[in-house]
C-alpha cells in the first residue's frame, strides 16, 4: 500500500425503490415532528413568555421576584416565631430544607470545639484576665448540646430556610423586601439576597424538594421544632364563656371578657348571618356567670329570651307606660364629685337636644347652657347640691325646659322646635318621670314600635339612662347595643356612644355593639375608634358590596376575605386581642330554643306553648 492513499469500500447501490421508501420514511417523521410542535402541553400552558435574570431579580413574565436564605440566628428562638412571615399578606413561596447529620461525626468536632474553648479560658486565667462571659456561656452551650446528643434527647441538622418574594415591579418589590427583613431582624433573624444566584433560588422555592440553592446553618432539635410553620391560632383563656369552635383544629374557643384590656365588643354581620343568634347565645351563657344585662333591641329580637329566663322586657313607644326622664342625675360614685357629675349630665342633655332639635348654632348651644341650668335651677338643684338621696319626681322634665326657653331672649326658636315633644304629636315620650326600675339580672329596652325619626333620640336617651346607672351602681355589666348604625349617623349620638365604650371598663361594664351596615358604621369619625376600644371582634357572613370596607379596617387576607363571603350562618373570624381564627358558633338544643330568631322555630314554639296550654 503506498503511502497517503487510502482505500474505501465502496457502497453498494440500492434498488430505486428501497431509495423511494427511505425518502417517504424521513418525511413522515418529519411531518410527525411538526405535528407535535403543533400540539399545546401542559408546559406550554403553565410556562411564561419569558425570564429575565438580573444579579438581584428576577422577572417571570411581569412578575419580579426576589430569593432571600437566612444566614444567622439568634442564640435562642421562640415558638412561633416564623408566624409572622406565614401570615403576611405577601405573595412568597417558602422552603425549608433539613437534612440530617450523623450524631457520632457532630460530637467530636463538639468535643475539640469544647477542648479549644476550656482552654483559651485557661489561657486567660493564668494570663490574669478577668473572666470572659462569652468563652463561659460557648462553654456551657457546647457541652450542654453534648449532652442531649449523647443521651439523644437531640439530633443535629442543616437547616436551609429560603424565601421568594413576587411583587408587581421592582420598587414594590423592594418595598415587600424591606418589610420582611424588617420582620425577622426584630427576631435577630438575618437574611440575605441571592446575589447573582436567582435562578437557583426560585427553583429551590418550587415544590421539587430539590435544594440547588444549599445554604444552610446547622441547628438542634429544639430550635428546628420552632420554625414549624403550620401552628394553630389558640384562642382560649381556658376561663370565661363558649363562644364557639375554633375551625382551624377544633378547639374550644373560651374567653372572660373581663380579663381582657377592655370588655367591649363589636359585631358585623349582614342580615341573617347569625349576629343577633350568637349575641344572645352570649347574653345567656354569661348570665350564667352572674353577669348583669342590658339590652336596647330595635327588632323586637330579645323578647323570647328575656321571657324565658325571667327579664325585664320595656316597650319605649310613645304610648307605653314604661318613662325614661333624660333630666335624672346619677349618684355620685366614690371617684367622681358632684360638680363634674352635674356637667357630665348637662353636656348629655345638650347632645340630645342637638338630636331633637337639627341644626343648632353656637349662640343657641349658649342658651341650651344657661336653659338647662336655669331648668334644673327650678327645682333647687345646681351643680353644688347633694342629690344622691332626690326620687326620680324631684328632677325636671322637658316641659320645665321648653317653659324656661319660652321666657328667654333669642330663644323663640328652639322653644318652637322643642313644641313637638312636649306639646305635640312626640310629647309623652320623654316628657315625664322615670318609672323604670333596674333590679332584674335581664332588662331589654325595645323600641320597634317607635317612628324611624325618634330611633336615635330613643336609643340615646335609653343609652344615658343606662350610663347613669353604670356609673351609680358598679357591678358585672353588659349593655347591648344592637343596629348601631342607627345612632353612628349623629355625631352628638355616635360620640355618646363612643364615650360608653371608652369609659364602660373602669365601672366594669362591657358594650356590645352590633350592626349589619359596616358603611354607615365606618362613616363616622367615631367608627374606627369604636372599633379598636373593643378587645373582642366577630365577623359572620359578609355580603360582596361590604367586603372591602370590612377588609380595610380589619386588615384581612384574601383567604379571610373569601372565608366571610362563604361562611354559613353563624360561621366567621373572631379576633381577641392581637389574636384572630375562624369560629363556627355551636349551641346546645335547650340554647337552641331560647334564643332562636328564626320565624319558623318561634312559630313552632308558640304553637307548642298553645298546645301545653290547652291540653
Amino acid at each position: 500500500m503506498e503511502p497517503g492513499i487510502v482505500f474505501t469500500a465502496k457502497e453498494e447501490e440500492k434498488p430505486p425503490s428501497d431509495k423511494k421508501g427511505l425518502f417517504h420514511a424521513e418525511k413522515a417523521s418529519e411531518s410527525d415532528l411538526l405535528y407535535q410542535k403543533g400540539l399545546a402541553t401542559i408546559r406550554d400552558l403553565i410556562a411564561p413568555p419569558a425570564i429575565k435574570i438580573t444579579p438581584n431579580t428576577m422577572q417571570i413574565g411581569e412578575v419580579v421576584s426576589r430569593t432571600f436564605f437566612v444566614i444567622a440566628y439568634p442564640r435562642y428562638l421562640s415558638t412561633n416565631w416564623f408566624s409572622p412571615i406565614i401570615n403576611i399578606d405577601f405573595p412568597m413561596d417558602i422552603s425549608l430544607f433539613i437534612h440530617p447529620i450523623d450524631t457520632a461525626e457532630i460530637l467530636k468536632n463538639l468535643r475539640k470545639s469544647a477542648t479549644q474553648v476550656q482552654s483559651q479560658i485557661h489561657i486567660e486565667a493564668e494570663g490574669g484576665k478577668i473572666r470572659n462571659p462569652v468563652l463561659e456561656t460557648a462553654l456551657e452551650d457546647i457541652e450542654g448540646l453534648r449532652d442531649k446528643l449523647q443521651q439523644g434527647t437531640e439530633k443535629f441538622f442543616r437547616f436551609g430556610l429560603y424565601i421568594t418574594l413576587y411583587g408587581a415591579d421592582e420598587k414594590d418589590l423592594n418595598e415587600k423586601s424591606q418589610a420582611i427583613e424588617a420582620l425577622l431582624e426584630a427576631q435577630l433573624v438575618y437574611t440575605k439576597p441571592a446575589v447573582l444566584r436567582m435562578d437557583q433560588g426560585f427553583a429551590a422555592t418550587r415544590p421539587l424538594a430539590n435544594d440547588v440553592l444549599d445554604v444552610a446553618n446547622n441547628l438542634n432539635t429544639e430550635p428546628l421544632s420552632t420554625t414549624f410553620p403550620f401552628v394553630s391560632s389558640d384562642l382560649s383563656s381556658n376561663q370565661g364563656i363558649l363562644y364557639g369552635i375554633n375551625r382551624h383544629n377544633n378547639s374550644l374557643v373560651l374567653y372572660d371578657r373581663f380579663n381582657l384590656e377592655n370588655a367591649n365588643m363589636v359585631v358585623f354581620a349582614k342580615s341573617g348571618a347569625g349576629k343577633s343568634y350568637m349575641v344572645k347565645l352570649e347574653v345567656l351563657r354569661s348570665m350564667m356567670f352572674g353577669t348583669s344585662v342590658i339590652i336596647i333591641d330595635p327588632e323586637n329580637e330579645y323578647k323570647h329570651l328575656c321571657e324565658a329566663v325571667g327579664g325585664t322586657f320595656l316597650k319605649i313607644s310613645l304610648n307605653s307606660e314604661a318613662r325614661l326622664n333624660p333630666f335624672d342625675l346619677p349618684k355620685r360614685v366614690d371617684d367622681e364629685d358632684g360638680e363634674s357629675v352635674f356637667r357630665s349630665s348637662v353636656a348629655n342633655l345638650i347632645g340630645l337636644l342637638h338630636l331633637m332639635l337639627g341644626t343648632v348654632t353656637p349662640e343657641e348651644d349658649s342658651i341650651l347652657d344657661r336653659a338647662i341650668r336655669e331648668t334644673y335651677a327650678l327645682r333647687d338643684i345646681t351643680e353644688h347640691s347633694d342629690y344622691q338621696g332626690l326620687t326620680p319626681e324631684a328632677f325636671p322634665t322637658m316641659s320645665d325646659l321648653y317653659q324656661v326657653l319660652q321666657n328667654m331672649d333669642g330663644a323663640e326658636s328652639l322653644a318652637m322646635r322643642l313644641e313637638r315633644y312636649t306639646e305635640g304629636i312626640f310629647g309623652g315620650f320623654l316628657n315625664q318621670q322615670t318609672n323604670v326600675s333596674t333590679e332584674n339580672q335581664l332588662i331589654v329596652f325595645n323600641i320597634r314600635d317607635l317612628e324611624d325619626e325618634l330611633r336615635p333620640i330613643a336609643m340615646y336617651i335609653v343609652l344615658q339612662f343606662i350610663w347613669n346607672e353604670i356609673r351609680s351602681q358598679m357591678k358585672k355589666r353588659l349593655v347591648v347595643v344592637d343596629e348601631a348604625w342607627v345612632m353612628m349617623q349623629n355625631e352628638d349620638a355616635a360620640s355618646f356612644l363612643f364615650g360608653i365604650a371608652k369609659r364602660c371598663r373602669k365601672y366594669y361594664a362591657g358594650l356590645t355593639t352590633i350592626t349589619q351596615d359596616i358603611s354607615d358604621f365606618m362613616a363616622s369619625r367615631y367608627g374606627k375608634p369604636i372599633i379598636t376600644n373593643s378587645s373582642l371582634q366577630l365577623l359572620l357572613r359578609q355580603s360582596p358590596a361590604t367586603i372591602d370596607a370590612v377588609s380595610e379596617t380589619f386588615y384581612l387576607t384574601d383567604h379571610e376575605k373569601f372565608l366571610l363571603l362563604e361562611s354559613n350562618v353563624g360561621e366567621g373570624i373572631f379576633f381577641a386581642g392581637t389574636k384572630h381564627a375562624a369560629i363556627k358558633v355551636i349551641a346546645s338544643y335547650s340554647e337552641d330554643q331560647i334564643i332562636t330568631s328564626d320565624p319558623r322555630q318561634l312559630l313552632e314554639i308558640e304553637e307548642a306553648k298553645r298546645d301545653f296550654g290547652s291540653s
